[in-house]
């Protein structure tokens, strides 16, 4: 699926980010959602290699990636110390500037660096989600039915992780069919991988702090960011899946675009049809979009 990509693991901070590159064009880094790995851009980066320098990164706590140890405040897993870590792999890389597309969880860790790290940011795209902070403000109970690894991840340890550790299968198909649009359209493998990815009682610990970490300190930053008035300055592409509560839920509020209007300067996009995992069933039309947009050189 990455065939001619070279692998590897980078020391950051207090874990490892493993991660898949190829290329020679300008830096863009993909980054991955729940309950995926790295391997969800296996229909899309190796076309996107062609024009760019591609780097896919597991998140910590994902994948092949570390899983450091934990706090009471569960910052080691904010989108703050995650986005550290993406900047510091691809300064290791040899990328002090790049771009970012971020897909679900990886998309939240994607806005935080361009919040925290402007200069290093030269273009970002947003898939299929809206700030953390304006996500919880406007929940209800379509959003706790829908997106219930919200709410049942977030729980006290140990509860959500043992039920994860108990049936990681039903995790990944539930996921698939209830979000996607069409589960069979998951390679056998890659189903499987994202399967063994939940078998590691770690990796399962690291997933629920991350989402603890969006229940409590994520929503915080993006508070203190919005009352200093600070703004992603960087070119923002926004896409999300056509019919879905993204697309239907916020309309009263202008949709999507608008919502991402509050925190950016520069904000395009529209819905791609495929479900929440559009880049993966629908790699044609989601590596069209990005290509486009990453073609054009930053600020």
């Amino acid at each position: 699926m990455f065939e001619g990509f070279d692998s590897g693991h980078t020391k950051v901070g207090d874990t490892t980010v493993f991660f898949q590159r190829k290329g020679a064009g300008r830096p863009l880094l993909l980054l991955h959602g729940f309950p995926q790995t790295h391997l969800m851009w296996h229909r899309v980066a190796p076309t996107l290699a062609r024009d760019f320098h591609v780097v896919c990164a597991d998140l910590r706590g994902y994948g092949s990636s570390g899983t450091p140890a934990s706090a009471p405040d569960h910052s080691p897993y904010s989108k703050r110390a995650m986005a550290a870590d993406m900047v510091q792999l691809m300064r290791a890389l040899g990328f002090e500037r790049f771009s970012i597309a971020g897909h679900d969880r990886g998309a939240r860790v994607a806005y935080r660096m361009a919040l925290d790290h402007p200069t290093n940011i030269e273009r970002l795209a947003i898939l299929d989600v809206i700030p953390t902070m304006d996500a919880f403000a406007h929940a209800d109970a379509r959003f706790a039915l829908a997106f219930w690894p919200w709410s049942l991840l977030a729980q006290t340890e140990p509860l959500p992780e043992c039920l994860l550790n108990a049936n990681p299968q039903a995790v990944i198909d539930h996921a698939l069919s209830e979000w996607g649009s069409s589960a069979s359209s998951f390679p056998p493998e890659v189903r499987q991988a994202y399967v063994d990815a939940l078998r590691n009682p770690s990796s399962v610990h690291a997933i629920c702090e991350e989402y603890r970490a969006a229940a409590g300190i994520d929503i915080e930053m993006d508070r203190t960011d919005r009352q200093a008035g600070r703004r992603i300055a960087c070119p923002l592409l926004v896409l999300w899946a056509q019919g879905s509560g993204l697309d239907t839920w916020y309309s009263d509020v202008g949709g999507p675009l608008e919502i991402w209007r509050r925190w950016a300067n520069d904000v395009t996009g529209r819905s791609l049809v495929g479900g929440h995992f559009f880049p993966e069933q629908n790699a044609t039309e989601t590596t069209a979009e990005l290509r486009r947009f990453f073609a054009t050189p930053g600020q």
